[in-house]
């Protein structure tokens, strides 16, 4: 079966960029708090590099996910990353909180509650600040230099509300996200089908939900042009759990895809 999931899913990945290719929309939108696009390549190089680094870096883990094994939490939590998704496309953004509070957070929790196991518990501390680097290349790479994405308009907020904007995404979005997909989702997945076929899998399911909130209508498009974008993404920040196991290189890196944009729209 892992060998099928890994398949089929780059089989998704590719085929979303060969979609985009042939319909000329191969400029993605990659924030929904305006309509500015980049070339889809110019997305791929920072994450290309962050994966070659954290490969050939040594620091790594070299071992599975401890803890039992249960497929009853893994199919779960898949289930709710896929309900998620459909329900933020036909109920629409008013939800948007309430249905990842329910289904990312409190259904979760339940979960864990209800049968037990921790199977990301107890690591080791010596790769601890072994991410730096790659963390570090693909925050340059996106944010400094000719791939830059372009800064957006000001923001018309009091310093106030853009504070509390800032905390409330970073906690909604960066830390319940990372926590969801990665730390639950994959690794439970990870037990199953090893670490590739469940970086794969839960990058799909994390890159899906954002039809939602940065489509623009044709859902054939919209879709391909999350997956080529989140989708690429997710396997940087999967890769970065699956060989480090902390959580703060996630964070950080979805932290500054939500935040730099705007602080750099201060200066």
């Amino acid at each position: 079966m892992r060998r099928w999931v890994l398949a089929v899913g780059f089989a998704v990945l590719i085929g979303a960029a060969l979609v985009l290719v042939v319909t000329g929309n191969t400029d993605v939108r990659y924030t929904a708090d305006n309509d500015s696009t980049q070339p889809m390549w110019v997305r791929w190089i920072p994450v290309a590099v962050g994966i070659l680094l954290v490969r050939l870096l040594p620091g790594r883990l070299e071992r599975a996910p401890g803890g039992p094994t249960d497929r009853r939490q893994a199919w779960i939590l898949l289930g709710c990353a896929g309900l998620f998704a459909v329900l933020l496309n036909v109920l629409g953004l008013g939800l948007f909180e309430v249905l990842k509070a329910l289904l990312l957070l409190a259904v979760p929790l339940a979960v864990f509650r209800w049968w037990g196991g921790k199977p990301t518990a107890n690591w080791p501390t010596e790769v601890r600040w072994a991410p730096v680097l790659p963390v570090a290349a693909y925050l340059l790479l996106s944010y400094v230099g000719p791939l830059a994405a372009p800064v957006p308009d000001k923001p018309d907020l009091a310093p106030l509300e853009l504070v509390l904007t800032v905390i409330g995404v970073f906690l909604i979005n960066s830390v319940l996200e990372e926590y969801f997909y990665r730390r639950w989702l994959q690794t439970r997945w990870e037990q199953l089908l090893g670490p590739w076929p469940a970086i794969v899998l839960s990058s799909i399911a994390w890159a899906v939900w954002h039809v939602a909130l940065q489509g623009r209508g044709d859902l054939g498009i919209d879709l391909a042009s999350v997956l080529v974008n989140q989708g690429v993404l997710g396997l940087f920040l999967g890769y970065l759990w699956s060989r480090y196991r902390r959580m703060w290189p996630l964070i950080t890196v979805h932290g500054a895809i939500n935040a730099v944009g705007l602080m750099l729209s201060l200066v």
